[in-house]
């Protein structure tokens, strides 16, 4: 089995450290801690050992399935974007006193372009290993492109699980099982997209 290299650990702690930061600072900035009252800094250290055994765990699969050994990376890079999204957001709300209005709209565009342009980066020269690819504006907004079909995706398939809602099941609850299979589709949408439209070799 393929041992994850030098660049994968680097790059996996960078973009673990990068989640578990912001994650901390997330939560202390809402005074909340983690289950069972643990204190939310231990994300510094957990989610960069994640990062790596996730990666280690792609290339694991990766031996029956090839394109799961860019899944792995391509899985933290989701992760981390999340987080690059979510601290820009809050530290703008933290700095400003504003979480409302107008205001909000500019920090959530802002936050959603930050963590755009990290994502691109991160799955150009880490996740698909592009660096080579033509690259320029077409390559940009080709990953634009297969960003907001996901989005598309992932709004249809979460939609779409809320309305088959079995009776039983609280709709409040049943909304994040929409969400989750909304979110676990755009993320194979957007690896294949990105795979097969964007990052070429």
């Amino acid at each position: 089995m393929k041992i994850v290299s030098q660049k994968d650990v680097v790059s996996a702690v960078i973009t673990g450290l990068t989640t578990g930061i912001i994650g901390w600072r997330i939560l202390d900035f809402l005074g909340r801690a983690l289950p069972m009252g643990i204190d939310p800094i231990i994300l510094v250290l957990l989610v960069p050992i994640a990062w790596v055994l996730g990666v280690q765990l792609g290339y694991f699969l990766g031996m029956m399935f090839r394109p799961f050994t860019q899944f792995g990376r391509f899985a933290c890079i989701g992760f981390a974007n999340a987080a690059v999204d979510f601290g820009i957001l809050y530290l703008l709300i933290a700095y400003s006193g504003l979480a409302a209005g107008f205001a909000y709209a500019i920090f959530k565009a802002t936050s959603f372009a930050v963590a755009t342009v990290h994502s691109y980066l991160w799955n150009k020269y880490w996740t698909f290993e592009a660096a080579h690819t033509a690259g320029g504006k077409s390559e940009f907004f080709s990953f634009i492109g297969v960003a907001l079909a996901s989005l598309i995706v992932n709004v249809v398939v979460a939609s779409f699980v809320v309305i088959l809602r079995p009776a039983s099941f609280d709709a409040a609850a049943w909304a994040g099982v929409g969400a989750i299979a909304g979110s676990a589709s755009a993320l194979i949408f957007s690896f294949i997209g990105f795979r097969m439209f964007v990052f070429k070799k």
